[in-house]
């Protein structure tokens, strides 16, 4: 397949993206081969096979938030967790959109794939954001690094939506025929976002982290993005003709996203950790003190509340080394020995 500048014809005729019934002529831009529709309720299906991965993909998604959400002290928890609520956001309408269950020649369709293109945009925006979370340029979880992340993803959404609505409807120099625009932000902006992203990282990890596995995660993760474009645009035809119409390209290429998108968590994941001395998970950790030197009249037991070193998390108030705990990240990530409790200092004992 040969790849234009600003141009779906060849796009479009290899693989069935959401936008190309809405390009070219007034019939739109259709595929040389497409996967088989199924028929239920008397309502025609698009895509069944790539619906099921799509609510797979939710399922995955979820299960990710909670894992994120339940790390209360780790680095860029809360950056992180709105690039997966927009990921899930962005499938769920793909739901409707690839199985036409909104049909293409409808109104709302055209306004839904706008949305739909403003959340890509979005999407790959916040995850280029994350990348610099790491690099501590504003102290994760404040209202100053969350407002600026939020903000700008709905700028950024808002200027794909009105791309993608102004060519879609002919407005302003955009057109279903002059699509440089529309080119720019759902295939060009995203590939960009992802190579700073994987960039950032990597120094990340090679300045600041003694472990050198988050690096295979990364190369996963940018192995299966990799994956996911040359099947959708390179192979999406030929895998439709092997399989008898069956699946063709954009099976694999959302497989291969939801892939990439677990990569990103998997690599996160493995960069942080939590800091006890700050957790507030169900299961409070009790350390206790088994040395026999010390008397029975002794204190041999020590919980979480007796750490007077901070503030407690439900007092009220706001401890300035929060963010600056080297627990929250993973092993490599500041002065080696640090962290609680310091071994040595309570009646000699080694926890």
């Amino acid at each position: 397949m040969g790849l234009s500048f600003g141009n779906y014809d060849e796009i479009c005729d290899t693989v069935a993206l959401i936008v190309c019934p809405l390009l070219g002529s007034e019939l739109g831009l259709e595929p040389k081969c497409y996967s088989r529709n199924v028929e239920i309720n008397n309502t025609i299906i698009f895509q069944p096979a790539t619906c099921f991965v799509h609510i797979a993909a939710l399922i995955m998604t979820a299960i990710m938030i909670y894992h994120v959400r339940s790390k209360y002290t780790a680095v860029g928890r809360k950056e992180i967790v709105l690039f997966f609520y927009l990921y899930a956001v962005a499938e769920i309408l793909a739901i409707f959109l690839d199985s036409a269950i909104i049909p293409t020649y409808s109104t709302a369709y055209a306004v839904f794939a706008a949305i739909y293109v403003g959340l890509g945009t979005a999407i790959y925006w916040c995850l280029l954001i994350n990348g610099f979370v790491g690099f501590q340029f504003a102290e994760d979880g404040t209202p100053k690094s969350l407002w600026f992340l939020r903000i700008s993803c709905v700028v950024l959404w808002l200027i794909g939506f009105l791309v993608a609505l102004a060519t879609f409807k002919s407005v302003g120099g955009l057109s279903p025929t002059k699509t440089v625009g529309l080119w720019v932000v759902q295939l060009l902006f995203p590939v960009v976002c992802v190579a700073i992203y994987v960039i950032s990282q990597i120094i990340l990890v090679l300045r600041t982290l003694d472990d050198r596995w988050p690096l295979g995660d990364i190369t996963f993760g940018t192995l299966a993005f990799v994956a996911a474009c040359v099947l959708m645009f390179g192979f999406s035809a030929t895998i439709c003709d092997k399989v008898k119409h069956y699946i063709d390209g954009t099976f694999f290429g959302t497989l291969c996203l939801l892939f990439a998108v677990m990569m990103t968590y998997k690599y996160w994941d493995s960069i942080t950790k939590e800091d006890l001395e700050f957790s507030v998970g169900s299961k409070q950790s009790v350390w206790e003190v088994k040395d026999p030197l010390i008397g029975a009249g002794d204190v041999d037991v020590m919980g979480p509340a007796s750490i007077n070193t901070h503030e407690s998390p439900f007092s009220g108030g706001h401890s300035s080394n929060r963010n600056n705990s080297p627990g929250r990240l993973a092993p490599g990530f500041g002065s080696k020995g640090s962290g609680y409790p310091p071994a040595g200092q309570y009646g000699g004992s080694t926890y």
